[in-house]
């Protein structure tokens, strides 16, 4: 399988694990890369130095090509930028900023910019800020998402409309037929999140992983939009922020009740109460937890299965 994806990457398989805060460290992003995707560190949940050890144990468990998502809401950016030159990580994933912020930089030490959008109007500012690639996020995805609420089957035609760099899928695709899916409708590649995170590998705690595979259509939604979007299972946090909202709150009311490390607290420590747990709508979609190889076997499978049968009609 070969297009401008794989070849910009240098992969086998045009398909991208997301670097999810709590769940993508470095056994997860070297399986799915040694499995021909394209591997990515979730350096949002990461400090420095936790990162700089991440990276490397990842070059020891890969030779393949494998990348370091940044989100740049979160402090020590700068030094984190610094960390992924230093230690020779050719491909970056940028989202939750500016891309003009770090392309050139980054681009300028032949590190490939990839920056994760939302909308069409980001879309071309990424590639004008000379982004290499961009990810089109849908509105079903999980974690933090844009506020323009525009779902992955709408985004993508829209986006590949616009812009002439490669473009990736991402939200609501956990198989083969939404690969297909979404590269018929114009992506030249995929990023799956939900369903890596109910894999062997994925650093999330156990808990959350079955409460994932557990998911029922209807279990998830997007709240908090004051502060940043972010679509999460609904539990005890989640009725405590709805009850809040009964109150007309303000943001500083938002704010307290969110606190610190709810999504540590929820997804690696497992605390499926108090937790913010982050996932896809997807979820519904997700049955078991089994490893990242076999994922990425089984979605290059489904996807080769649906082609041939869309051939057929």
């Amino acid at each position: 399988m070969s297009n401008r994806i794989t070849q910009l990457f240098n992969v086998q398989y045009p398909l991208i694990q997301a670097g999810m805060i709590w769940n993508s460290g470095w056994r997860l992003a070297s399986a799915v890369s040694n499995a021909g995707g394209l591997g990515l560190l979730g350096a949002g949940s990461m400090y420095p130095d936790v990162l700089r050890e991440h990276i490397t144990k990842c070059k020891n468990a890969t030779h393949k090509p494998f990348g370091v998502n940044v989100p740049m809401l979160y402090p020590d950016i700068d030094t984190i930028i610094d960390i992924i030159i230093e230690e020779g990580v050719k491909i970056v994933f940028t989202s939750a900023g500016n891309p003009k912020t770090y392309t050139t930089k980054l681009k300028d030490h032949g590190i490939t910019v990839v920056h994760v959008v939302s909308s069409v109007k980001f879309a071309l500012k990424a590639q004008e800020a000379g982004v290499d690639a961009v990810v089109a996020e849908g509105f079903e995805a999980g974690g933090h998402n844009g506020r323009e609420e525009t779902t992955t089957f709408t985004l993508i035609p829209m986006v590949k409309e616009q812009i002439k760099v490669p473009l990736i899928a991402a939200g609501g695709i956990a198989n083969g037929r939404g690969m297909l899916a979404a590269m018929v409708l114009g992506a030249d590649g995929v990023q799956v999140g939900s369903r890596f995170v109910a894999s062997e590998e994925s650093s999330s705690h156990r808990a959350f992983k079955q409460m994932v595979v557990d998911a029922k259509e209807g279990d998830t939604l997007l709240t908090l939009k004051e502060l940043a979007p972010v679509r999460m299972l609904k539990n005890k946090f989640f009725e405590d922020v709805m009850q809040l909202y009964t109150t007309n709150p303000t943001k500083e009311a938002l704010r307290e009740l969110l606190g610190r490390a709810r999504a540590k607290r929820g997804m690696f420590e497992g605390d499926l109460e108090e937790g913010e747990l982050e996932i896809g709508q997807i979820a519904g979609l997700i049955h078991d937890i089994k490893p990242a190889a076999e994922i990425v076997a089984t979605m290059i499978s489904e996807f080769e299965t649906a082609k041939k049968e869309v051939a057929a009609f």
